[in-house]
């Protein structure tokens, strides 16, 4: 039976011979469903599509892994290189054979983890050619919508890799979280998914419930994403769809949390012409 893919998330769903009728994920007022319907792939399908990965460095020690053309969502996903195996975050919704040999290459995949739902992508797919564990945030982990028992669960603060550990931060999703550890020059870096987006500038960042949908967070929650973010004491941080804060980022998460609060807060109302 095939693993049906949802064309509008990348998300793979369970093995069964015929797709779902809707994608949880993509039903879900964070997320949405195209006009044209819900539509279902496959990796096969996408193979012959002429989908196509590749692998770029980011900084040493961190790759990026990115589809094209596009898939799903779209995000980039990263590959954190260390001593003791690699952490594939925010998997994407596609792997063949070349692309499992590229990765081989750079390392190999020692675990496979996600910032939140939509960064789910094919984790189980990643999890199976590389014989990795699956870590799933408890909080989200009603989202997983293809299930297996290579799929573990993961509470406040776990140390995935030596060095590497993930953290939950909420605010996008329940158990939306980021990874941490050191760069090659010793700096903390996060890995942020959207949770915390980055900005053209690569200084500020912002928080969202959704980002397609334009649906804030309260400035209290933002607050408190921020500070559980800053008592990480991150130094640079990568989003998932490219953007970053190479320098200076507790500084950065800052500012930005204390302006978002500010016009949330209607303190910039004067600003606006009403």
């Amino acid at each position: 039976m095939p693993v049906w893919i949802c064309r509008t998330c990348a998300v793979e769903q369970p093995d069964t011979p015929e797709p779902p009728a809707t994608c949880a994920i993509c039903s879900d007022d964070r997320q949405y469903v195209r006009p044209t319907g819900q539509r279902w792939t496959t990796m096969a399908e996408l193979e012959a599509e002429g989908h196509d990965g590749t692998l770029d460095e980011v900084e040493p020690g961190l790759l990026g892994l990115t589809v094209a053309p596009g898939l799903g969502i779209g995000q980039r996903a990263l590959l954190v290189r260390t001593d003791a195996g690699n952490l594939l975050w925010d998997p994407v919704g596609y792997v063949d054979d070349a692309l499992e040999a590229a990765v081989r290459e750079a390392g190999g995949v020692a675990a496979v983890a996600s910032s939140h739902p939509h960064m789910f992508g094919a984790q189980v797919a990643w999890g199976e050619r590389f014989d990795a564990p699956v870590w799933a945030q408890e909080r989200d982990r009603e989202w997983v919508q293809r299930d297996d028992p290579r799929v573990r669960s993961w509470e406040e603060t776990h140390e995935v890799l030596p060095g590497v550990t993930l953290h939950r931060v909420g605010g996008h999703f329940p158990g939306s979280a980021v990874a941490r550890f050191r760069g090659a020059d010793g700096a903390v870096v996060l890995l942020t998914g959207d949770t915390v987006a980055g900005t053209p500038d690569q200084h500020w960042v912002s928080f969202m419930r959704s980002f397609p949908n334009k649906v804030p967070l309260s400035a209290a929650v933002v607050r408190t994403v921020a500070d559980r973010v800053l008592a990480l004491e991150p130094e640079r941080l990568y989003d998932n769809f490219g953007g970053c804060v190479l320098a200076d980022a507790s500084t950065w998460v800052a500012r930005s949390a204390e302006r978002y609060v500010g016009w949330v807060s209607g303190d910039f109302d004067h600003l606006t012409g009403t």
